[in-house]
């Protein structure tokens, strides 16, 4: 389980522990994180340039017990020479560094960075969750009963990993948003008629470059064969 620090509550730890779950939850930089921070830590480098870690054992006041807190701090003046995007806050007490905490339940077998790199993982899920947001209503699919609603969650996500196989089936290595993919594709105008015994579908695309694209693009889809042959993602 990976959960940002709205979720760092002892109710959701306890809970997380008595089901035998494997969490990472960002910690919140509140006083008592932050006297740690200030203290004589250890601070291992990494192999990620510029960012540090520590970890130590810590028992908030409302904490049953002590869990793990992994600490990271990134040098500043390194990540913005490298044009590298990092999370952190930045403490007035401990200038040039911006610091993150994370509590974890998992082995000391698994190193410090190694925790950091696989709650980073988590940026890939916003990135769903605003897809899910702006394309597929995720928000307004509150119905009166719960399961209509977990029913019309589901159909969402369902369209929504159509869009990504579909984009993959045509070896697009960039995504595009569904919005996209209705300007693109999905509102292209056209009758399916019956000439000589065979079905036909007629685009209304009448630009020569668009037809070329748009004939590419239905050989790719209708193959039997698998291929690599990647179909550019727009008629330019």
């Amino acid at each position: 389980m990976r959960a940002d620090s709205g979720f760092c509550l002892p109710e959701w730890l306890n809970l997380l522990e008595a089901r035998r779950l494997s969490y990472i939850v960002v910690a919140r930089l509140l006083k008592p994180v932050q006297r740690l921070l200030k203290k004589d830590l250890i601070w291992q480098a990494s192999s990620v340039p510029g960012t540090e870690v520590a970890e130590v054992w810590h028992q908030e006041a409302n904490w049953p017990k002590p869990r793990r807190l992994i600490l990271l701090r990134h040098r500043v003046a390194e990540k913005r020479a490298a044009r590298q995007r990092t999370g952190g806050k930045l403490l007035i007490d401990c200038p040039g560094y911006l610091y993150q905490a994370l509590v974890t339940n998992l082995s000391q077998s698994v190193s410090p960075v190694e925790v950091w790199r696989r709650y980073n993982g988590r940026a890939g899920c916003e990135e769903v969750i605003k897809q899910l947001d702006a394309d597929f209503a995720l928000p307004k699919l509150c119905l009166k009963r719960f399961w209509s609603t977990e029913a019309a969650l589901s159909l969402a996500i369902v369209s929504y990993n159509l869009t990504q196989l579909f984009q993959r089936h045509l070896g697009w290595l960039d995504r595009v948003t569904a919005a996209t993919l209705r300007f693109r594709l999905f509102t292209t105008g056209g009758i399916i008629s019956e000439t000589g015994g065979m079905t036909t579908i007629r685009l209304a695309v009448r630009d020569p470059q668009e037809r070329a694209w748009w004939r590419r693009l239905l050989e790719k889809m209708i193959s039997l064969v698998p291929n690599c042959n990647a179909v550019a993602q727009s008629p330019g």
